[in-house]
């Protein structure tokens, strides 16, 4: 309950801050200007619109959800707020649970706002290119084009709690720039582990081991890239591929979570 109460002031914060509304409206204006350009793929820019639209928006969020981290955690610890709040009777794996979930709220409040944008964006698309084409988009049509972006949205979400997880532990015991870096390292190392390990199989041991010991580290942050995949038509399967990789995403968060617990345990805030 006393989480609870940090999570909704956190939450509120969140929304508040300036950040928010910058960065909603840039990824809003992205959104909707990337509708109407010209991809010049004969008739498949919805495809491209899709992939371009999840990145948009699981960058956008990832942005939000580390910048967020970094001010309500580290500037709270750092300006003694956090004193104040752990003097009540609130310990520190509440704080940290607290600021996780307020965070979360943030986020997802966002995420779901261009989610709902991007959507329309889809049901538009498939319109106004039928209409270059002189052809007529049926409205069942249009409504599984929107169905096929869903398991995008909900994977491109579950790689952003990853982030903030990793993020809130960083804050803890790091400032922000410190933090963005090694945000930014994971998540760009996440997605490339696979690569280097494949790329390094025939050559040194060493950098063979190391490419593996990133891949068997960092979270498979590819695993929720699923922009190329709906991009070239597939359909992903909410219970085949989203619900393991929901799996992924609490493991990962869990670990990040109880990796704060140790660092704050100790820290020492006087």
């Amino acid at each position: 309950m006393k989480s609870l109460t940090i999570a909704v002031a956190t939450a509120k914060e969140t929304i508040r801050q300036p950040a928010f509304f910058v960065i909603a409206f840039f990824a809003a204006a992205l959104l909707v200007a990337t509708i109407f350009v010209p991809y010049f793929t004969f008739g498949e820019d919805i495809k491209m619109y899709k992939d371009t639209g999840l990145t948009t928006i699981s960058f956008f969020c990832m942005l939000l959800a580390l910048l967020t981290a970094s001010s309500t955690v580290a500037e709270e610890i750092e300006g003694k707020t956090a004193i104040t709040l752990l003097s009540k009777p609130i310990n520190r794996r509440q704080f940290i649970i607290g600021k996780f979930l307020g965070i979360e709220l943030g986020v997802l409040a966002l995420y779901l706002l261009l989610g709902a944008l991007f959507a329309a964006g889809v049901w538009y698309k498939n319109a106004y290119d039928m209409r270059e084409t002189a052809g007529a988009a049926e409205n069942a049509k249009r409504l599984a084009q929107v169905m096929q972006v869903l398991p995008g949205l909900a994977l491109g979400f579950f790689e952003v709690t990853i982030l903030t997880a990793i993020s809130v532990a960083i804050s803890t015991r790091l400032p922000m720039l410190v933090n963005l870096i090694v945000c930014i390292m994971v998540f760009f190392l996440g997605h490339l582990s696979p690569v280097l390990v494949e790329a390094t199989k025939n050559g040194q041991q060493l950098i063979h081991f190391m490419a593996q010991l990133f891949g068997w580290v960092l979270p498979p942050l590819e695993l929720f890239n699923a922009g190329p995949s709906i991009s070239t038509g597939a359909v992903i399967p909410w219970v085949g591929y989203v619900l393991p990789a929901f799996g992924c995403c609490v493991l990962y968060s869990g670990a990040a979570l109880f990796f704060a617990f140790l660092l704050f345990e100790d820290r020492d805030l006087a």
